[in-house]
């Protein structure tokens, strides 16, 4: 981690930025990963979360979901595994590196141009909506991570979860995955790409 003037590059979302916009970062703040994972809930139709669907659909031959409930089942089940690889992180992180800034809140960038277009076509691969690639001027914490890293989305024991995230947190080793962790006073730099919506 570092605590000095750094341009890094970073792909807008959700909502445009504009040349000069000034963003701060505190631990306070929660970003959109945050919000996303924390806070979105998955409903049917009939305003079922999982557990009342699956509840409701269980019988004697097995669990029978209709489309709508299959697809608020995967859903729910998707973000429920990413939501807790990023408490485990986030946990691993409080008691091991608490100088670095959290994966919650914090803004992502890449530390290259080439770096953030690979961040783009992995956005494009899931259907994730790409406005801006934007240079950002950054004084404050920034980590180096490898999100190769990360905890897998899998059923292995919580223990090797909690490995993988130490691992994580240990820095971009294998630079398979390039991601930076930043926080602070940031600086719109320059809008160096705008992409049709």
């Amino acid at each position: 981690m570092q605590e000095r003037e750094r341009v890094v590059y970073h792909l807008v979302t959700g909502k445009k930025m504009a040349l000069g916009q000034i963003i701060s970062f505190d631990s306070n703040q929660k970003n959109s990963l945050y919000h996303f994972f924390f806070e979105k809930e998955r409903l049917n139709s009939k305003g079922e979360d999982f557990i009342r669907i699956m509840e409701g659909h269980y019988t004697a031959d097995g669990l029978q979901l209709d489309k709508e409930n299959a697809e608020v089942a995967a859903k729910y089940v998707g973000q429920t595994i990413r939501a807790i690889r990023e408490v485990i992180v986030e946990m691993v992180r409080l008691q091991e590196y608490p100088e670095y800034p959290s994966r919650l809140s914090c803004l992502y960038a890449a530390k290259s141009y080439q770096d953030a277009l690979r961040w783009k076509d992995i956005f494009d691969s899931y259907h994730r909506r790409v406005l801006q690639l934007v240079k950002l001027r950054v004084t404050g914490a920034i980590f180096e991570g490898d999100g190769s890293l990360l905890p897998k989305e899998d059923g292995v024991p919580f223990s090797r979860k909690i490995e993988q995230a130490r691992e994580y947190w240990q820095g971009n080793i294998h630079n398979e995955l390039p991601e930076l962790l930043i926080n602070g006073r940031i600086e719109v730099a320059e809008i160096m790409e705008e992409f049709p919506g």
